[in-house]
């Protein structure tokens, strides 16, 4: 339950010991598949590093699990139809404004759950974190994210196992993509539930979440240091009478996949017509770094 920090192996000050951690990383994952090394971008293999303290050999196991789960679990094909059941009652969505920073804002509303399906609930939070990312802008690479409580109660509670899941993939697949978090008016009964899903937590991210309350005038100080309430929603404690519309949402989202369709395409082509080499499928042609490749890493 309690995990021991670790120093890290590197001085996070030193830009060339930082450089060498990566190159070396980069050079013990060996051949990749075409997708394998669009997503293992300069900035994908810091983050990882940065997730188990710049420990070159816990980087890599924790990376090649997520190349191992995203080549199985294949999160960029997932498309917008598959999930848009999941959406109707805006319980997730990258929200319409940004944060201060200029980076994407996830909105969660456990109050509007509307299915039981585990599965369709993992694909639907693995779509949306991929969208969030797309969207970032250049000089980014973590989200904020805003979770809606009020009206919350136990009977609203996601099960264990679906949680524990969340957990996992947030933590393992997309380690330092969360800026900061916010809980919006979560009810005392939820405090008992945090304490059970802390367990699944891993200790930088319960530093980066915060409880907010709109009657508390020094919490709500706090979020709006990273929104601003102008553009923040009136249901948020903001000045902006924007509401989730499904219909609007959905359109973005198809026109998104189109968008994430093309950047994948000939990578997914050219990991077909390639063999497996040690379980991994090896790219015949070095794919050219972009930014695009950057933001999907």
């Amino acid at each position: 339950m309690f995990r021991r920090k670790h120093a890290p192996d590197v001085n996070s000050n030193d830009a060339e010991q930082r450089e060498a951690k990566i190159n070396e990383l980069k050079a013990k994952l060996g051949p990749l598949s075409a997708r394998a090394e669009k997503y293992c971008s300069k900035a994908c293999l810091k983050r990882y590093l940065e997730a188990r303290n710049w420990n070159v050999a816990k980087s890599r196991k924790m990376l090649e699990e997520s190349l191992k789960w995203r080549a199985a679990y294949r999160p960029e094909d997932i498309r917008w139809p598959d999930v848009s059941a999941e959406g109707e009652t805006g319980k997730m969505y990258r929200a319409s404004f940004r944060d201060r920073e200029g980076r994407t804002v996830v909105v969660m509303r456990p109050t509007k759950q509307n299915t039981s399906s585990h599965e369709g609930q993992i694909r639907f939070l693995v779509h949306t974190l991929e969208n969030a990312i797309l969207h970032l802008p250049e000089t980014q690479e973590k989200m904020v994210w805003l979770i809606d409580f009020t009206g919350w109660t136990m009977a609203h509670a996601s099960p264990i196992k679906t949680s524990r899941e969340t957990a996992n993939i947030l933590q393992n697949h997309y380690p330092e993509r969360l800026a900061i978090g916010f809980l919006f008016n979560p009810p005392k009964v939820f405090e008992a539930f945090f304490k059970v899903i802390k367990v699944f937590l891993d200790p930088k991210t319960i530093e980066k979440v915060n409880f907010v309350y709109q009657k508390d005038e020094e919490s709500m100080k706090v979020m709006y240091k990273y929104i601003d309430p102008e553009i923040l929603p009136v249901e948020f404690g903001g000045n902006n009478n924007v509401a989730y519309n499904h219909e609007e949402y959905s359109e973005s989202m198809m026109k998104d996949d189109i968008k994430t369709a093309n950047f994948w395409a000939d990578d997914a082509k050219t990991d077909h017509a390639n063999s497996a080499i040690n379980g991994t499928l090896v790219p015949e042609v070095t794919p050219q770094p972009s930014l695009l490749a950057a933001k999907a890493s």
